[in-house]
């Protein structure tokens, strides 16, 4: 299959700028391609994550693919998408945000000899204000950047000349990319396409018969209309310190029906029989969530790896039967990283003012009332005896004690 008839198929295709020579093209011969990404942040989240599967698909389809870190562009800031100016962050912090995220990109790529890191920096840092201004900006029309999405948005409430020429620095990059490497095509996600098209624009003024394209992405968004990615805690990352891989094993285990199939054909490397074979279990056998499984451990294992996964499952399968003391210390701050916590001493207390005085039961009456019904299990032991004393010291190296309230509902109290 061609890889734009599969990305296609995936519905990974926004807009082209000529779907037809793509197409011709990518059929024809093995080509290069890159999509950039800024640093402005030391990790990227799983909405960075959509364009940078196209490129791995792209690799594995035998083209070659270069991913751009914006080493100046995210000094500058990029006005895409904003209703304000982006503060701007000092180079030592870019530099690190550059680190972080080439170290993050190679682990999610691998050791594939067939895709190249570059980081526009090494270019964009060398060229002076006149060459700046002589070279290039000459060949812009102000009037067709006022048009851009990314400027037009921004007019009633202001927009500086720095985030302003930000589209002529990323149209460098597609021009020293295509005349240094033969670079012919450019993606993006969905809001990107001024930029890119800034670009095509650029390289037709410096070489008229050059053969570049563009496409973009879908902006990614949820049945319910709502912006894909987030929850209750903020962003999903993907570096682990920030996301844990048990959250993120979670986030995709609990999608929607209506947009699993959807996020299989985005995020996975299941072929097409695999994914109609799964949606075929979400029409058919909706309550055994086999769609979701399978997604949560095919992203699980890309950005994070098998162990992790395993990790991840294992906590999963001990919070559902809730047998807590088979986790570690380590497991616990993973599976409960994020969740809303009490505090409390480390002295032993009674069972009955320990669900009092943490607020998980609203009365002593009501505490009772579960302790006696079996309702209660604390570090997944159950407790029927009122007299109960919970000692912090037992479990969890002293730090923890998880309570249990019937069968789904967890609180996590953190040992001062």
């Amino acid at each position: 299959m061609n890889i734009i008839d599969e990305l296609t198929w995936r519905g990974a295709v926004n807009q082209q700028t000529d779907a037809e020579g793509l197409h011709k093209l990518v059929s024809e011969k093995k080509i290069s391609l890159y999509c950039g990404v800024d640093p402005t942040g030391d990790s990227m989240h799983i909405g960075h994550l959509i364009p940078f599967m196209m490129m791995k698909r792209f690799a594995m389809a035998g083209h070659h693919p270069y991913i751009l870190i914006g080493g100046a562009t995210g000094s500058i800031g990029d006005p895409s998408g904003r209703k304000s100016e982006r503060k701007l962050q000092t180079m030592e912090q870019v530099n690190h945000n550059v680190a972080a995220l080439t170290k993050q990109m190679k682990k999610l790529f691998g050791d594939d000899e067939n895709i190249t890191f570059v980081n526009n920096y090494d270019w964009l840092s060398k060229i002076s204000l006149l060459d700046f201004l002589r070279d290039y900006g000459k060949l812009v029309n102000v009037n067709t950047m006022l048009a851009k999405d990314i400027v037009a948005s921004r007019l009633k409430v202001g927009i500086s000349y720095t985030e302003f020429t930000y589209q002529i620095l990323q149209s460098i990059d597609f021009w020293t990319l295509y005349h240094n490497f033969n670079i012919q095509l450019q993606i993006g996600g969905a809001d990107q396409w001024g930029n890119i098209t800034g670009g095509i624009d650029l390289i037709h003024k410096l070489d008229p018969d050059a053969e570049v394209y563009g496409l973009t992405i879908p902006l990614m968004l949820k049945a319910d209309g709502t912006k894909f990615g987030k929850t209750a805690g903020g962003a999903v990352w993907l570096d682990a310190k920030k996301t844990s891989p048990y959250e993120f094993y979670q986030f995709w285990l609990n999608q929607d029906d209506r947009d699993v199939v959807k996020y299989l054909k985005y995020f996975t490397f299941l072929n097409e029989k695999e994914i109609n074979e799964l949606a075929e279990k979400v029409r058919t056998q909706p309550e055994k969530r086999e769609a979701q499984k399978a997604l949560a451990a095919e992203v699980t294992r890309f950005v994070h790896g098998q162990a992790a996964l395993d990790q991840a499952i294992k906590i999963s399968e001990i919070l559902f039967s809730g047998d807590i003391s088979k986790l570690t210390t380590d497991e616990v701050q993973d599976a409960f990283n994020g969740v809303p916590h009490v505090e409390i001493t480390a002295q032993p207390q009674n069972i009955i003012e320990l669900l009092v005085n943490t607020g998980i039961e609203k009365s002593k009456r009501q505490a009772r009332e579960d302790v006696t019904n079996g309702a209660i299990t604390v570090n997944g032991e159950r407790i029927r005896d009122l007299d109960a004393v919970v000692d912090p010291a037992t479990h969890f190296d002293g730090k923890y004690v998880i309570v249990r309230r019937g069968k789904k509902k967890y609180f996590l109290a953190k040992v001062k």
